[in-house]
C-alpha cells in the first residue's frame, strides 16, 4: 500500500489557481520522445507515429469512491491506472495522461499534494508523461477526470469486435477480489462510525484491500503477447464485472459464448472471505467489477503458446450467435449470463 501524509492545513484559496498548478506539477518532467512540450503552455505538444488510442474516465466522490476508506494518494494512483487499463485493453502502449480535478473548499493544499503524489507515482510506474489537465473548484466533494493516450501496435488496435466462433475465451489474473475488498472496507467503515476507537485489523484481507485501493493495469500482458507471439482476436478490460464484459465482447463480435464456472480463477483469500460474508464466490466474480484484468479471445492454434502461462486462464470458448451467452455451472447446467455488474446510471 502507499504511505500517507497526515497534515492537511493550507487552504487552496491562499495560493490561487496558477500557483496551485505550479505547486502540484513542479516535479513533472517529460521523459518520452513523443512529448515535445508538456505542462506550462496553453496545450501540450505531442508527436506520435502510428494510430493514436485515446480514452477518458471520471471518478466522482460518493459515486465511485468514499474517502472514509480511500486514502488520497491511492485515489490519485487509481484514477490514472483505471484509464491506462483501457489503453492496454486495445493492445496499445500508454504514453501520456491529462488530469483534471475539481475540489470543494474542504480540501487543502496538502490534500491536493497527496492526490498528485499518487498521480505522479502511477505515471512513473507505468512510464507515461503527465502533460496537462485542469484544476477548478467544486460545490461538493472531489471529482477527477483523466484522459489517457497511447499508440496502437503496427497490426492495429485490438477491438472488442474480432472474436470468431471456436476462439478461446481467456482472462488474466483472478477475479472478484477488488469487490470483496470494497465490502471489507465498507464494513470496517461502518464499525468505525459507531465506535471511533475501533482499530481495524485488515491483515487477513491484505490482498483484497490492495486490489480495491491500489489496482494495477496489465501493461505486462501487452509485453507478454509480443513475447509469446500471440495476437488476441478481441479484448476488453474488466472494469464493470466479468458478466458485463463478456456480454460487451459478444455483442460487438456478434457471437455467442460458453463460460465455464469451474474455470473462473479465484484467489484463495477471496474464497475464504466470501465464506465469511456468506456470499457466493461465483456471483461476485461475475458481477463484482474493478478487477482491471484483461478478457480476450485467441485462436485455438495459439492455445499451446499460453497454456502453461500462470498469468492467463482459458475460461470458455466462442460459439455461434444463435447459442447466446451462457454460463456452464459446476453441475453442468446451462444458465444465460446477464449483466449484473456496475451500472453508471
Amino acid at each position: 500500500m502507499l504511505e500517507q501524509k497526515k497534515a492537511y492545513k493550507t487552504p487552496v484559496e491562499d495560493l490561487g489557481e496558477f500557483a496551485l498548478i505550479e505547486q502540484l506539477t513542479k516535479s513533472v518532467i517529460a521523459t518520452l520522445p513523443s512529448t515535445l512540450h508538456g505542462i506550462g503552455d496553453d496545450a501540450a505538444v505531442l508527436k506520435h507515429e502510428g494510430e493514436l488510442v485515446v480514452s477518458t474516465d471520471m471518478l466522482i466522490e460518493g459515486v465511485h469512491f468514499d474517502l472514509g476508506y480511500m486514502p488520497l494518494k491511492h485515489l490519485g494512483y487509481k484514477a490514472v491506472v483505471v484509464n491506462l487499463s483501457d489503453i492496454y485493453a486495445m493492445g496499445a502502449q500508454a504514453t501520456q495522461v491529462l488530469v483534471s480535478i475539481a475540489v470543494s473548499n474542504r480540501f487543502t493544499l496538502e490534500a491536493m499534494e497527496e492526490i498528485y503524489a499518487g498521480i505522479h507515482l502511477a505515471c512513473k510506474t507505468y512510464g507515461v508523461d503527465l502533460v496537462g489537465g485542469d484544476t477548478t473548484s467544486s460545490k461538493q466533494g472531489i471529482q477527477l477526470s483523466v484522459t489517457a493516450l497511447g499508440i496502437a501496435p503496427k497490426s492495429g488496435p485490438i477491438m472488442r469486435s474480432g472474436a470468431k466462433e471456436k476462439d478461446l475465451l481467456v482472462v488474466t489474473g483472478d477475479l472478484g477480489a477488488a469487490y470483496m475488498g470494497l465490502q471489507v472496507l465498507a464494513r470496517e467503515n461502518e464499525v468505525f462510525k459507531v465506535n471511533p476507537n475501533h482499530k481495524a485489523d485488515l491483515d487477513p484481507y491484505t490482498y483484497l484491500v490492495e486490489r480495491q485501493l491500489k489496482p494495477e493495469a496489465r501493461k505486462d500482458i501487452i509485453a507478454l503477447f509480443q513475447a509469446l507471439e500471440v495476437t488476441p482476436t478481441s479484448m476488453i478490460d474488466i472494469s464493470d464485472g466479468l458478466s458485463s464484459e463478456v456480454l460487451h465482447l459478444c455483442k460487438q463480435s456478434e457471437v455467442g459464448c460458453r463460460l465455464y464456472e469451474e474455470k473462473i480463477p479465484l484467489d484463495p483469500q477471496f474464497i475464504a472471505v466470501c465464506e465469511e460474508f456468506n456470499v457466493d464466490s461465483t456471483t461476485l466474480a461475475l458481477s463484482g467489477g474493478e478487477d482491471y484484468e484483461l478478457l480476450f479471445t485467441i485462436k485455438q492454434a495459439d492455445f499451446q503458446k499460453i497454456k502453461a502461462n500462470p498469468n492467463m486462464t482459458v475460461i470458455g470458448h466462442i460459439t455461434d450467435k444463435s447459442d447466446s451467452v451462457n454460463l456452464i455451472t459446476r453441475g453442468d447446467e446451462l444458465i444465460p449470463i446477464k449483466a449484473q455488474g456496475w451500472k453508471a446510471f
